[in-house]
């Protein structure tokens, strides 16, 4: 039987998709996801996502690095947010690290509810995440985390290089899966160029950290896949 693949353009659609049975990745691209798979490549032990800011308060006695971001910034108080540039080895190879996000950990606690499995994924992870999935028996659903319930551009654009990479072997399933694929091939010859007409890439821009966009389109820059194991993301091979 043919493994499908499908795409959810945003979390308010995930109910519509029947997971059990399925690998979900998360994708997040601005910021989270990118910062997840960035830190793990870069040694951290783990990443704990929680769902509010007020969960991270929990972890404070743990020795964990706090980080809480809403919408694009820093929350007043926390060690750091989603930006990849502070998840360099420097400051959390060895480490754990707590964290919340506007978006990218919302979809991640949605999907654990009832997904098979979950991973991460970004541009930077991009073909050694292809490769995995290629080799999983599994169905899989591309999870766009989207802004607040929105659809976005960056995470679609992902979701449709991994279904160009992955279609001669998987049953493209769905319309959105088409749609995204489509998407990306407008796209991939210049992200940067592309991703200039999306909302959260100007979000990010107006307050000056440009920089984090074109950090987080890089191409398979880091090998790690971080996998959900208990409340805990960690790198694939060590689960």
């Amino acid at each position: 039987m043919s493994r499908k693949i499908e795409v959810c353009l945003t979390p308010a659609l995930l109910g519509l998709y029947d997971i059990k049975d399925s690998i979900v990745v998360v994708i997040d691209i601005l910021r989270a996801t990118s910062s997840m798979v960035y830190g793990i490549d870069n040694g951290a032990s783990s990443i704990i996502p929680v769902a509010q800011v007020e969960d991270c308060l929990k972890y404070a006695d743990h020795g964990y690095l706090l980080a809480a971001e809403r919408n694009g910034e820093v929350v007043t108080g926390y060690n750091f947010g989603n930006s990849p540039f502070s998840y360099t080895a420097e400051h959390v190879a060895g480490k754990t690290v707590v964290l919340t996000t506007t978006n990218g950990t919302k979809a991640l606690h949605m999907a654990r509810a009832t997904a098979h499995q979950v991973v991460i994924g970004s541009f930077l992870n991009l073909q050694s995440l292809c490769d995995w999935l290629r080799k999983q028996p599994q169905d899989v659903l591309l999870l766009c985390a989207g802004w607040k319930d929105s659809a976005n551009l960056e995470d679609t654009l992902f979701a449709g290089a991994v279904v160009k990479e992955l279609r001669s072997e998987f049953t493209v399933f769905d319309d959105s899966s088409v749609m995204a694929e489509d998407l990306y091939g407008l796209a991939e010859h210049d992200l940067g160029a592309y991703m200039t007409k999306s909302s959260h890439s100007h979000r990010l821009a107006a307050l000056n950290i440009g920089e984090d966009v074109k950090f987080c389109l890089q191409l398979n820059i880091c090998q790690a896949i971080p996998v959900l194991v208990g409340d805990a993301l960690v790198a694939l091979n060590k689960a």
